[in-house]
C-alpha cells in the first residue's frame, strides 16, 4: 500500500514511519525538512521524503494537489490543527485516496465527569482552549464525512506523548526540569490542588502502533475516533513517588494553593500545570482494544522512566542524584 505521512519526522512519525516500512508499505513523509527524526534506522533508506511547508502551501491553495499527486492509498495527517486546514485536505482527497487518518488530542475533551472517558459519551465536558476546540472539531467533521458516503476517515486522539528524545509532562502537568531535580535531591515539590489529578500518557510507539493497526484495518476503523493511550493513568501524588523512587527517595510532597503555586512558577508552566491538571483526564482504550487489536506496551511511568533516562544520558536533564532501576 502507498502511505503518505504528514509530519512523519515527529514523535510519532519517527515510529510509525520505520513500523510501516517494515510492513512492507511504501511510504512517503512531507515535511518541511527541517528536522530530523526521532529514531534512526535503515528502514528511513526506503522512504520518499518530500519538503513542503504546509502552511505557506495552504495559503497558496496547493497543498492539497501536492498530497492528491503522490496517488496515495492512505495518508496519515500528524500536523493539522485547524478545522478549515482539516476540511480543504478532506475536500482535495475526496474520491482520490481511500483512506484519511487524523491525528486528534485527548484535549478534544474538556474536564472529567465520568471516569474512565470513552469515545461518544457524556464523560467530559465540552473542550475549552483553542487547541482542543479545534481538534474536537475536526473529529466531528470527519466522522460527518464519512457517515455521508464521502472520504473514509479515522481520528486517532492521543493522549500526552512520551517518547526518547524530548521533556515528557511532568508530574506537576508541565514541562519544568526543575521538578526532576527537586525529586532527584529529596526536597519539598509543591503540588496544587488535591494531588489526586489524572494525566494520561501514552508513549509514541503505542500511538504509532495504533495508526499502522487502522491503516491495516480501514473498513473497521472507517468513520471512527480512538482514544490511543497507556492502559492506566497516573495522579499527581502517585506519579511524584514512582518518580522520587528511581532516584532513591520518597517523594516529600507539600500541598499548596494554585495562588501559592503560580506566585512560585513562571506564568508558563503555571498555566500548563492548571490546563494538565484541571482537565483530570483518564480514558478507556477498550474501543481500541476491541476494533483495532491496540494493545500498549507501555504502562506510563514505563515510558517517562525512558524518556527521562535519555534525556539524563545525553545531558539534557541534569539531576541530583543517579537514576536507578524502576520497580516491577
Amino acid at each position: 500500500m502507498k502511505v503518505t505521512i504528514i509530519g512523519g519526522s515527529g514523535h510519532i512519525g519517527s515510529y510509525l514511519v520505520p513500523r510501516l516500512v517494515r510492513a512492507g508499505h511504501e511510504v512517503t513523509n512531507i515535511s518541511r525538512g527541517t528536522s530530523k527524526p526521532y529514531t534512526d534506522g535503515p528502514e528511513w533508506q526506503q522512504v520518499h521524503q518530500v519538503s513542503a511547508d504546509r502552511q505557506q502551501a495552504e495559503r497558496d491553495g496547493t497543498f492539497g494537489d501536492r498530497v492528491a499527486g503522490l496517488k496515495p492509498d492512505a495518508v496519515v495527517d500528524l500536523v493539522c490543527f485547524t478545522l478549515e486546514s482539516a476540511t480543504s485536505l478532506v475536500q482535495r482527497l475526496r474520491g482520490e485516496v481511500g483512506h484519511l487518518l487524523h491525528c486528534g488530542s485527548i484535549w478534544r475533551y474538556g474536564h472529567s465527569l465520568k471516569l474512565p472517558i470513552r469515545e461518544g459519551s457524556d464523560s467530559a465536558a465540552e473542550p475549552f482552549g483553542e487547541y482542543g476546540v479545534q481538534k474536537n472539531r475536526i473529529a466531528l467533521m470527519l466522522q460527518e464525512e464519512t457517515a455521508r458516503g464521502g472520504l473514509v476517515t479515522t481520528s486517532l486522539h492521543p493522549g500526552h506523548i512520551v517518547g526518547p528524545g524530548w521533556h515528557p509532562v511532568g508530574p506537576l502537568g508541565n514541562l519544568d526540569p526543575a521538578v526532576w531535580q527537586t525529586l532527584s535531591a529529596g526536597q519539598p515539590l509543591r503540588v496544587p490542588g488535591s494531588g489526586a489529578e489524572l494525566m494520561h500518557h501514552v508513549h509514541a510507539d503505542d500511538v504509532a502502533q495504533a495508526f499502522e493497526k487502522a491503516i491495516a484495518q480501514r473498513e473497521a476503523a472507517a468513520g471512527e475516533d480512538f482514544n490511543i493511550v497507556a492502559p492506566t493513568a497516573l495522579t499527581v501524588r502517585g506519579y511524584a513517588d514512582i518518580a522520587a523512587a528511581w532516584f532513591g527517595h520518597a517523594a516529600v510532597l507539600e500541598t499548596v494553593s494554585w495562588e501559592r503555586f503560580r506566585e512560585d512558577t513562571s506564568r508558563e508552566y503555571a498555566e500548563s500545570s492548571w490546563e494538565h491538571l484541571y482537565r483530570s483526564h483518564c480514558f478507556s482504550i477498550e474501543k481500541a482494544a476491541s476494533v483495532l487489536g491496540y494493545a500498549p506496551r507501555y504502562e506510563p511511568e514505563q515510558a517517562v522512566f525512558e524518556s527521562i533516562q535519555w534525556l539524563i544520558d545525553h545531558g539534557r536533564l541534569h539531576v541530583a542524584r543517579p537514576l536507578g532501576v524502576p520497580a516491577g
